[in-house]
C-alpha cells in the first residue's frame, strides 16, 4: 500500500474547536533507517506494528503496512526501541472532503503541532484551513522517527 500525505505546521489553536476526536498516542521505533522504519505504536487499547518504506515524489508518498497486535505485546516491543518515545494528542479534523490529523506533541518534542492530510494523488487539491502554516513536507527533521532520535525540544 503507498501512503500519500503532505504535512504542515500549526499556526493556531483553532483545530481543536473544530475536531471530531482526541487520541493519546505513544510510539517508538524498532528502526529508524530511511529505507525501512518500523514503528511500535499505542493507542488507547490498541497496539499497533507499521513498517514504512523510503518516501519518495519530495516526500509525499512511502509505502506503509500496518498491522493490530495485541497492546500487551506493543507495551513490550515499546521497550526495544531506539531512542526516545513519542508521545503526542492527535485531532481528526475534516475540512471539505479531508480529514487532517492534527499532533500536539508532548515530552521531548512538546512545543510542537503537525498537521498530515491523506491524498489519493500527490497532486491532488485540498482546502487549507487558517490554522495551516508552512509546508514541511519531505522536511526529515519532522518525521516522527527523527524527533524519536533527535526532539524538538533539543533543536
Amino acid at each position: 500500500m503507498i501512503e500519500i500525505e503532505r504535512k504542515f505546521l500549526v499556526t493556531a489553536p483553532d483545530y481543536r474547536e473544530e475536531s471530531r476526536s482526541q487520541l493519546r498516542i505513544l510510539q517508538g521505533f524498532l528502526s529508524t533507517d530511511p529505507d525501512r522504519t518500523i514503528r511500535v505504536r499505542c493507542i488507547g487499547p490498541q497496539g499497533f506494528l507499521t513498517i514504512k518504506g523510503r518516501t519518495y515524489d519530495a516526500g509525499t508518498s512511502r509505502p506503509e503496512w500496518e498491522y493490530e497486535i495485541p497492546l500487551k505485546e506493543a507495551e513490550e516491543l515499546l521497550l526495544l526501541c531506539e531512542s526516545f518515545p513519542v508521545e503526542k494528542i492527535r485531532y481528526q479534523v475534516e475540512v471539505g472532503p479531508h480529514v487532517f490529523e492534527v499532533d500536539e506533541f508532548t515530552g521531548l518534542n512538546d512545543g510542537l503541532i503537525l498537521a498530515e492530510v491523506e491524498l489519493t494523488a500527490a497532486s491532488e487539491s485540498f482546502e487549507k484551513p487558517s490554522w495551516l502554516g508552512e509546508e514541511v513536507t519531505g522536511d526529515n527533521r519532522y518525521y516522527n522517527s527523527q524527533l524519536s532520535l533527535n526532539p524538538f525540544t533539543k533543536w
